[in-house]
């Protein structure tokens, strides 16, 4: 019986360690222009809440990915555990990176070039990522 807890106990913190890598990569990008603003807190916290299905405490895995960003200075770090998820759901994370970029309406060289970085480790084809810049510039433009 206490073998059930334990399992479930570690297969919750193996996907609150996944969500908080995730964050933390979204994190990283958003500070990246030394700029963290609530628009692009929002916009994390959204795609969180989506790609967790709402299963997880968006705010505490927010925290412990803030704390983790603090620590780490490579995104190597976070991409580890996320190269390996299903190419959807890195898509969509891509998305998000892109929508925290044009959140100031200001794409900078430094970002498109972490961008492209980024693309490499999570192996996303360099076509798929300039199909989803400008699915999001166009979106930015209306």
């Amino acid at each position: 019986m206490i073998n059930i807890f334990k399992k479930n106990k570690d297969q919750e913190v193996k996907n609150n360690k996944k969500y908080i890598n995730i964050a933390a990569l979204l994190i990283h990008v958003a500070k990246i222009d030394e700029q963290y603003t609530e628009k692009e807190k929002k916009i994390i916290k959204k795609t969180l809440e989506e790609i967790s299905n709402n299963k997880i405490k968006v705010d505490e895995v927010i925290a412990e990915a803030e704390k983790l960003d603090n620590d780490s200075n490579q995104i190597l770090d976070f991409t580890k555990t996320i190269k390996n998820l299903e190419d959807n759901l890195k898509k969509k994370l891509v998305e998000t990176l892109w929508r925290i970029i044009y959140s100031d309406k200001n794409v900078d060289l430094y970002e498109s070039s972490l961008m492209r970085r980024l693309a490499g480790l999570l192996y996303i084809d360099s076509k798929t990522l300039g199909d989803i810049k400008n699915k999001i510039s166009n979106e930015n433009l209306k």
